[in-house]
């Protein structure tokens, strides 16, 4: 296929990647619970398989932006990753993982943890490569998408890349004129 292909705007609903496992006793720590490294392991998976399905290239792991553990996974649950591409940059793609525990008995689903990874698409020697742009669509996609500037601008002047008074977003959020 040419190139031309995967540079295609893609809506943020074709990157859902959606998988489900089971807490075995290998997974958990001594308290029974899942431990959070595999939990981790689980999230980069279904978060490359996101990335992958939205620039259909080979992707990598650049960061894990934040990571919440809002309350721990008691062993024999069901739990089940949803993932999604929240914005597109010239290489790197942000991925919000909603996680979910689901009782195996009452079968009742309670979101869990949360976490925001960042890809990188690369070529055959490892170097970044363009990728598509993203359309949001639903409120939830566009608060997302808005909010992936932000957070980009933020981990930028962290790591020292952008200086703060050329972060516009952010300022934004600072501005009288938006009051």
């Amino acid at each position: 296929m040419p190139y031309l292909y995967f540079m295609k705007s893609k809506k943020a609903s074709e990157s859902l990647s959606i998988t489900t496992h089971i807490v075995l006793p290998n997974d958990t720590n001594t308290l029974g619970n899942l431990f959070g490294g595999q939990l981790l392991a689980w999230m980069d998976i279904i978060a490359s398989v996101a990335a992958h399905r939205h620039c259909k290239r080979v992707v990598v792991t650049a960061s894990v932006n934040n990571v919440s553990f809002k309350m721990p996974i008691p062993a024999a649950s069901l739990v089940t990753l949803s993932a999604k591409v929240s914005r597109a940059f010239s290489s790197s793609m942000e991925i919000f993982v909603d996680v979910f525990m689901e009782d195996h008995v009452t079968g009742q689903k309670v979101k869990c943890n949360e976490a925001i990874y960042t890809f990188v698409a690369v070529d055959q020697n490892g170097g970044p490569i363009q990728v598509p742009e993203l359309i949001p669509e639903t409120e939830e996609e566009i608060e997302r998408f808005n909010g992936a500037q932000r957070r980009r601008e933020l981990n930028l002047i962290l790591a020292g890349k952008m200086k703060p008074s050329e972060a516009t977003e952010i300022k934004k959020l600072f501005s009288d004129d938006e009051i």
